[in-house]
């Protein structure tokens, strides 16, 4: 069943009307920009609550120093920054330290999401985020929330044999790691169209011991010709095919989405079962800052974000 749900961006459905479980799920949200889309923001207080966790992807050819600029800017606006730190961009455990010294001492970042980066080769001594956590640089540092990558649709980077056997066992690892870190740890999810192999995948992290809290990855209201060329930049799985079903009927391809079905779903689950593990969403605003932001205020009601210390 497609769990898509056309309608034009930013108004919420008149016909059904978001639950209060909707808002929980949503409230607290993250969301993600670049250095060239923050540059086009003119002030982040204009579009986003007051406290919003901010990713910074980091993209292969972006220079650190525009990273940093970035993270400063947007602290500076009032947000938790959290950088993305690639380990396959980096030469060495000093050029790690200096990311660090720069992110914490330019724009005061004491969080990061780590992950291997998209590059097949390493420039440098370091494959895997794990290899970053091990270096125990963000401890010293007082890094207060560290987050890891999670893909609920595997990851053929990771497992080419289309299993998930060695994501699973960066998942364990990196629960163990959880318990030796003074850091909060999360996992923070590739996004994904489809509710029902999302909550799959959460209930089984649990079951396997694996219990760091889920920030799933949803993709903000955009064009349906947009969502499809970035989910196949982006690796998505499965869920693609939603997508791709829709594309069939070619009027639909510049209408906007919004992602108001799998949300839904994941909330009434979440509210029937309060240990689900899925905590809050990530939105990656495939469609523009504002649109998500906008999406989100207007279906939860409000344009609330939950300090970062009760937040995984």
């Amino acid at each position: 069943m497609a769990l898509i749900n056309f309608r034009r961006s930013g108004t919420v459905a008149a016909s059904q009307s978001p639950g209060p479980e909707v808002g929980a799920l949503l409230e607290g949200y993250s969301i993600e920009v670049m250095p060239r889309t923050a540059e086009k923001v003119a002030d982040f207080r204009a579009i986003l609550p007051a406290g919003t966790r901010v990713y910074i992807a980091h993209i292969d050819g972006t220079p650190i120093e525009d990273m940093v600029a970035t993270a400063r800017r947007i602290a500076r606006e009032g947000y938790a920054v959290m950088p993305h730190i690639p380990a396959r961009f980096l030469r060495d455990k000093a050029e790690l330290a200096d990311w660090i010294a720069r992110y914490q001492g330019e724009a005061g970042v004491d969080q990061a999401l780590l992950l291997a980066g998209g590059l097949r080769a390493a420039r440098g001594e370091f494959e895997s985020s794990m290899q970053l956590l091990e270096t125990g640089l963000f401890d010293r540092a007082g890094f207060t929330h560290l987050h890891v990558a999670g893909h609920p649709e595997g990851n053929r980077d990771i497992d080419p044999d289309g299993s998930d056997r060695a994501v699973m066992e960066a998942l364990r690892w990196k629960q163990d790691f959880s318990r030796r870190s003074n850091a909060r740890m999360a996992i923070t999810t590739q996004f994904c169209f489809e509710a029902a192999p999302v909550i799959a995948w959460a209930d089984r992290l649990r079951a396997e011991g694996i219990d760091l809290p889920i920030h799933i990855g949803i993709a903000g209201p955009a064009k349906l010709q947009t969502l499809i060329k970035f989910s196949i930049a982006c690796g998505v799985g499965p869920s693609l095919k939603v997508l791709q079903k829709r594309a069939r009927d070619l009027t639909k391809l510049l209408l906007p989405f919004a992602p108001d079905q799998i949300i839904a779903e994941l909330a009434t689950h979440k509210a029937a079962h309060p240990d689900f593990n899925i905590e809050t969403v990530h939105f990656f605003p495939l469609g523009g800052i504002g649109s998500a932001a906008n999406w989100a205020a207007a279906t939860c009601g409000t344009a609330s974000a939950t300090p970062i210390e009760s937040r995984g």
